[in-house]
């Protein structure tokens, strides 16, 4: 449910303002990106027309022109490049065939890894919907992509099944992340195929949660295995669960939410598994419907004193922020093509890594405009700080290859 109230957009002049440089290489600086690519083992051993440095910006590129065919969004990336600065004047823009193969060198790796260094939380103190009792808001989903229909990327990512017992057109990718819910930045992601469960592709992601965080995630994530993995790492959770789990009561407390004891019904492990104490929120949202919709939500916060039943009910309601950021990424950012262009595997990671980074990239630009202005950052414009990143990047200096 997104925050409601309004206050005056932060304008487009304000956002330009803020660019002073291309978008990409402020937000990924050129020695990040260097040192990305040496770690992975993919630094070029001989001059190329298209050095690796040069690849990696490409993949993030791309995303940002994603209706571009190769040749336009390198384009895009090298227009007003000051070739004196590492290019010769007489370089000569590659084919298709040059880059697709400059992005097999480069893989899907290093762009992970730059999105791993570079993606933190951008939420001030003042931020709004940012924080409940001193916790970072972040929440968790997926979602699925679809993908180019070759052999390669349905063998290995698979298809997803129709309601009639066929197969869907296209093979996907599944993508669950983290984000957080003041600024709608992605903060962590894994991607994997649609064959495997949300549950199994975010047992990566929750081992990364932080000490300081309260994650919410919607009844499909629940599960105990995956709830003690992320309670483990000292991030606060706040989970919706199906209303007929049936905890068992301990305790009521004054704010009538409850302490229960939960543990496996099932498993190998089921006998040897200590139960976990959690406090149950229950409430439904009064919308005028006859039948309200009940709410069920399992925290680890026991103390009432440090967070109340109630701004729990409440700051679950931050969870549907990270639906905003997959829409942003899926329909305006990626614009009206619905399948991603990769045609293998390795590039289908490095294609959806790069959308990511840019993502990130365009979010950093509205927080920062937001917090300059005194606004919250969803009264920013996505699509408007789209169009200047887009901007920025092609009339900015582009980082030469090389020391």
């Amino acid at each position: 449910m997104p925050r409601t109230g309004w206050v005056k957009p932060v304008s487009d002049r304000r956002l330009s303002d803020l660019v002073s440089v291309g978008l990409l290489t402020r937000v990924f600086p050129a020695d990040v990106v260097d040192e990305v690519i040496a770690a992975a083992g993919r630094t070029e051993v001989r001059h190329r027309a298209l050095p690796a440095r040069v690849v990696a910006y490409f993949s993030l590129g791309m995303a940002l022109y994603s209706e571009g065919s190769y040749e336009d969004v390198l384009a895009q990336l090298t227009d007003g490049l000051s070739w004196a600065s590492g290019w010769s004047d007489s370089w000569l823009p590659p084919s298709k065939s040059a880059i697709f193969q400059a992005r097999s060198r480069l893989g899907f790796e290093p762009v992970r890894d730059l999105f791993a260094r570079v993606a933190r939380p951008l939420a001030g103190p003042d931020t709004p919907g940012s924080w409940l009792a001193g916790r970072r808001l972040v929440a968790i989903d997926g979602t699925c992509l679809d993908l180019a229909d070759t052999p390669g990327n349905a063998g290995f990512f698979g298809r997803p099944g129709s309601g009639r017992g066929e197969q869907s057109a296209f093979p996907q990718a599944r993508l669950v992340a983290l984000a957080e819910c003041g600024t709608h930045a992605i903060l962590d992601a894994a991607v994997g195929p649609c064959s495997t469960s949300e549950i199994e592709t975010a047992r990566e992601l929750v081992g990364r949660l932080e000490p300081g965080m309260l994650a919410l995630a919607d009844r499909g994530f629940y599960g105990l295995r995956l709830w003690q993995q992320a309670a483990a790492t000292g991030a606060d959770l706040l989970w919706r669960v199906n209303a007929n789990l049936r905890p068992r009561h301990l305790e009521t407390l004054p704010d009538g939410s409850w302490l229960a004891r939960i543990a496996p019904t099932s498993g190998p492990n089921r006998a040897t598994t200590a139960p976990l104490t959690v406090r149950v929120i229950d409430y439904a949202i009064d919308d005028g419907r006859e039948n309200p919709e009940e709410y069920r939500l399992l925290t680890t916060i026991l103390d009432p004193a440090d967070a109340a039943a109630q701004d729990l009910a409440a700051a679950y309601a931050q969870r549907w922020e990270i639906e905003g950021a997959f829409d942003e990424l899926k329909t305006h950012q990626r614009g009206p093509r619905a399948v991603l262009r990769s045609k293998s595997p390795d590039l289908v990671q490095q294609e959806i890594w790069g959308h990511l980074c840019c993502h990130y990239a365009i979010r950093t630009l509205m927080a920062g405009a937001a917090a300059h202005a005194g606004h919250d950052p969803d009264r920013v414009s996505f699509v408007a700080a789209l169009r200047i990143a887009r901007r920025s990047v092609a009339q900015g200096s582009f980082p030469p290859s090389g020391p």
